[in-house]
């Protein structure tokens, strides 16, 4: 009876674990949904804002402007933005992320240059501060559907490091959202800009859907119309120069910030995968640890229906 007592209580611990994980998983499908929106809702400033630099290319000649963004210099020290996050319960997706980190590292180190963190989550920066790498500044605690407050903040900080010459080059390491079941880790270099990364492409949008109690994520192609140029006869009130000076940094706030909320989708998503994951394994469990309760009751009847019938013959 002990026996049977244990693997009762066992099956009950698994049920509530089970409950906890499929809790888990409609939060995080729930949020996967809220930053899908959000990618959407900052879509037309995102677009409007190319639409004009992609103008101002077109018009200005941008290897010919002296600017601080644009220039590029010897590189001799590069800076890494790492974009982990700040809970675990999500599969490998901050494992992935950190190892691309590292080996990056270690790829600018074997090129003779050196390196500086920049980091975003809490498991990224627990990581690099245990083995003592040089960081220069960290960030947690953030929303966990970020804002173009927070992207602002770590493009600030970005900014300063490279206005100031500490870092001559700025690559971010983050996890680019491809399904709900895949992340990609990638390098994208953030500074100094790239006129080519101006011009206008095709992006894609991901949708999240239900179908017969199960989620299923769509991909949906999103034709930009070409900007045209400025004519040549339009009259500026300010200095072009001083215009794309004050928009090159709200560009790089809204590539930041792209990458920030592609890094929480994958994240959401990881996590509703692993806590998925882990209701079916525990659904399995559940049925394993059911039969053989069952298997043990039935030996705990048959044997005392044996003692009894035995002791009937006895006495017999």
């Amino acid at each position: 009876m002990a026996n049977l007592k244990a693997i009762r209580d066992r099956i009950g611990s698994v049920k509530n674990t089970k409950k906890i994980t499929e809790a888990m998983r409609l939060v995080a499908a729930a949020k996967v949904r809220r930053a899908q929106e959000q990618v959407i809702a900052t879509r037309p400033f995102a677009d409007r804002l190319a639409q004009v630099l992609y103008r101002l290319q077109s018009r200005l000649k941008f290897e010919d402007v002296d600017l601080p963004l644009l220039k590029k210099r010897e590189v001799k020290t590069v800076g890494l933005l790492v974009v982990s996050g700040d809970r675990g319960l999500c599969g490998a997706y901050n494992n992935n992320v950190i190892k691309r980190a590292e080996n990056r590292a270690k790829e600018i180190k074997a090129e003779g240059l050196d390196y500086k963190y920049v980091l975003v989550g809490r498991k990224a920066i627990q990581y690099f501060q245990r083995r003592n790498q040089p960081i220069d500044a960290t960030y947690n605690g953030l929303e966990q559907i970020p804002t173009s407050a927070e992207a602002s903040m770590i493009a600030d900080e970005l900014l300063s490091l490279f206005l100031s010459e500490t870092v001559d080059k700025v690559e971010l390491i983050y996890s680019k959202f491809v399904s709900l079941i895949s992340s990609r880790p990638v390098v994208q270099t953030l500074m100094p800009l790239d006129p080519q990364g101006l011009e206008a492409q095709d992006d894609e949008i991901f949708r999240l859907t239900s179908s017969g109690g199960d989620f299923k994520v769509t991909r949906e192609k999103v034709t930009r119309a070409t900007p045209e140029s400025m004519p040549r006869e339009m009259i500026f009130e300010q200095d072009p120069v001083q215009i794309l000076q004050a928009l090159l940094p709200l560009y790089l706030n809204n590539q930041l910030l792209r990458s920030l909320q592609e890094s929480a989708a994958s994240e959401l998503a990881a996590r509703m995968t692993a806590m998925n994951n882990a209701s079916d394994n525990a659904s399995e469990l559940i049925k394993t640890l059911t039969l053989s309760y069952n298997k043990a009751r039935q030996a705990a009847i048959t044997q005392e229906i044996l003692e009894v019938v035995g002791g009937a013959e006895a006495l017999g």
